[in-house]
């Protein structure tokens, strides 16, 4: 964290004052996680790692509701990546090209988070082919159903969980023909067959080989996994709206122009121009 940056501890939650690069709307709205949603104008609540967070945002204040220090400390703070240094990455970022300038000073809130590998895996292939609302949808339906009760709600159902299901046990999420591919992946990762752990060390060509092994994960499904739940932030997922920003504005460049931080500019990209379609017109 930044020098001045303060945790303060009380009883019923942590404020983390001083915080930059730091937007609750941008960080949970850019399109890397489907557990959080608004609950007033400057607060969120979602569930990670098993745990339920309430947490709010007043200029530079970060407020972690009804959480602890030793969960602070445990999960949120590398959750929410508070150990790397954005405001000099931006910086950095920023000399490669004037669209990805114009896109970080839109969005300097972004960052991006550790999530668990298991249940960013799932949720991306949850994702093929759909739409946001209904992908927050079908994990909810996941979750209620085979994950463990927590306070505030329910933990993402293990891969051993959903290992033993069948495709007519999922029906009740209504996932269509991704139920398939959920299974899959739950049985690969269950018996080791996929090594989460392994993969996640490897470098980025070998560990998107071994996760495209699973059926339904190609190469757009892989780089997220890499990049939201195994932070290999050279990962660069190419969709079909990545491929028009690449096409429009860095024509003939492969991601490799943005350095070992690709996966971030290409996040900055992605929100700015998702956001702001019209600029691809120009």
């Amino acid at each position: 964290m930044a020098n001045k940056t303060q945790i303060l501890a009380y009883k019923d939650g942590i404020l983390i004052k001083n915080v930059l690069s730091f937007d609750l709307g941008q960080i949970f709205d850019c399109g890397q996680c489907f557990r959080w949603g608004k609950t007033s104008e400057n607060e969120y609540s979602g569930i990670a790692f098993g745990k339920k967070l309430v947490v709010s945002q007043i200029s530079n204040d970060i407020y972690f509701k009804n959480t602890s220090k030793k969960d602070f400390e445990n999960v949120w703070k590398d959750y929410f990546d508070f150990s790397f240094d954005y405001e000099n990455l931006k910086k950095e970022l920023e000399k490669i090209d004037p669209v990805l300038k114009k896109a970080i000073e839109t969005y300097p809130g972004i960052r991006i988070l550790k999530q668990e590998p298991w249940e960013t895996l799932c949720s991306f292939i949850i994702s093929q082919n759909n739409n946001i609302p209904r992908i927050k949808k079908i994990i909810s339906k996941l979750c209620e159903n085979f994950g463990e009760k927590i306070n505030g709600g329910y933990a993402f159902p293990s891969a051993k969980k959903l290992a033993g299901l069948t495709e007519e046990n999922l029906a009740v999420i209504k996932s269509g023909f991704r139920a398939k591919y959920i299974l899959d992946a739950a049985k690969k990762v269950n018996s080791k067959e996929i090594n989460l752990e392994k993969i996640s060390k490897m470098s980025a060509e070998n560990a998107k080989t071994e996760l495209m092994k699973i059926k339904g994960v190609g190469q757009k499904v892989a780089d997220c996994v890499l990049l939201y739940g195994m932070h290999n932030l050279v990962a660069f997922p190419m969709d079909i709206w990545m491929k028009k920003v690449m096409e429009t504005f860095f024509k003939g460049k492969d991601p490799e122009v943005f350095g070992k931080y690709a996966g971030i500019a290409q996040q900055y990209l992605y929100h700015y121009t998702r956001t702001n379609p019209e600029i691809l017109k120009k």
